[in-house]
């Protein structure tokens, strides 16, 4: 069955376009080597390529942009420069204009044990109550509707032969009903990014 646009109580951040009205599976695979560091591929379920990600060549920071299935920017993302944190921001199309932001996300604190994030949506300039926490531990992930016990997504680290032959990582998300899938992708990318080896954003 044909998934189907959702209207009604959907969490949509990026694009109501990737809310539907039934749950939907992603697999987000990172490439063994690129000379940008950021080249991933999402597919669905059924194998079909939903978005792709692709660092920023030659940039001095760390910057991604999101593309649909027709190589249309969605939306861009960046590493904060010396953030204790690891705040990244993610701004729409391939803008990196403050007046674009959509939200920002960074660790709950710069020390603990597991890696829990708070994202804030930009219009949430005082911070004081995260709009979604995403929290991870031992190579799986839940993302929560605000400080509360409400899940809008599940994600598991997939390990095969292949995968760790060929260098890629791969992960398997599930992201619940009238869910902006297209967000709950932005939010896999910037935890990825954060838990690799150590890296300055400069």
């Amino acid at each position: 069955m044909d998934h189907q646009p959702s209207n009604d109580g959907a969490v949509v951040v990026v694009d109501r376009r990737y809310c539907y009205d039934q749950a939907v599976d992603l697999k987000i695979v990172k490439k063994g080597f690129s000379a940008s560091g950021g080249d991933f591929t999402v597919s669905d379920g059924h194998g079909n390529l939903v978005f792709k990600v692709e660092g920023v060549y030659w940039s001095r920071r760390s910057e991604r942009i999101v593309y649909d299935v027709g190589h249309n920017p969605l939306f861009s993302m960046r590493c904060k420069l010396l953030s204790n944190h690891d705040r990244w921001k993610v701004y729409r199309g391939r803008s990196f204009d403050e007046k674009h932001l959509i939200f920002s996300a960074k660790r709950s604190s710069i020390f603990q044990f597991k890696t829990n994030l708070d994202v804030f949506m930009a219009a949430n300039k005082k911070e004081k109550v995260c709009d979604f926490k995403v929290n991870f531990f031992e190579n799986s992930c839940t993302i929560y509707k605000g400080d509360s016990p409400t899940i809008i997504a599940q994600m598991g680290r997939k390990y095969t032969v292949e995968n760790v032959l060929l260098g890629r990582d791969t992960f398997e998300i599930t992201v619940n009903q009238n869910v902006d899938h297209a967000f709950i992708t932005a939010l896999i990318i910037i935890l990825y990014e954060i838990k690799k080896p150590r890296q300055v954003c400069y």
